[in-house]
């Protein structure tokens, strides 16, 4: 697969930027609650850097946002498909290539849909996602192992799963064959506080 276009990790970056200003974070702080160098984050948000699953993933739990709210655009209308999804680009990570399909937003529920391929021989360990996050993950091709480290399930050619993804999680091919299947994540944002 080709990497990512030079537009894709500039867009992406400057949306990192933004979620980060609005929670008023330093990229220091960010970067050290992300567990990422600040070398990797300014890269990032400046488009120099081509972003990869795990760092996203890592950035986006310590801004309590879905994966989606750096790969579309947030002006989106408050339900149904997402606007403006930076699309068809790739995301790779160790073990993992995966692309956003659609995002569906439903109140406070957001909903992603990706394919994804899980590339024999690694294991891929993401970090957790906002609080009880929930992905479902069905398998067109191969065997997969995914979900809590603690305890991974296997999900053969054919079958689905789900498991709640607020805690560290996995994913890798159980055999030598590449796994195709489809993920979908549910994020249920905290309820507005009262001022």
């Amino acid at each position: 697969m080709r990497e990512n276009s030079a537009a894709f990790a500039a867009e992406v970056g400057r949306r990192v930027r933004r979620l980060r200003a609005e929670r008023g974070l330093s990229l220091s702080e960010l970067a050290l609650r992300a567990g990422v160098g600040k070398a990797t984050l300014s890269g990032l948000e400046a488009g120099t850097r081509n972003p990869t699953v795990e760092t996203l993933y890592a950035i986006t739990a310590q801004l309590d946002v879905p994966l989606a709210a750096v790969l579309t655009d947030q002006s989106t209308p408050s339900s149904g498909p997402a606007r403006g999804a930076v699309l068809p680009e790739v995301l790779h990570g160790d073990a993992v290539s995966a692309a956003l399909l659609e995002t569906f937003v439903d109140g406070r529920v957001t909903t992603e849909l990706y394919r994804l391929r899980i590339r024999p021989g690694r294991v891929q360990i993401s970090p957790a996602h906002p609080l009880g996050a929930v992905e479902f993950l069905t398998v067109f091709a191969g065997t997969a192992r995914v979900g809590p480290l603690d305890r991974p399930i296997v999900i053969p050619s054919g079958g689905h799963a789900s498991w709640v993804s607020d805690v560290p999680h996995m994913y890798a091919a159980e055999t030598g064959e590449d796994v195709h299947a489809s993920l979908v994540i549910r994020h249920t944002a905290p309820a507005p506080r009262d001022s």
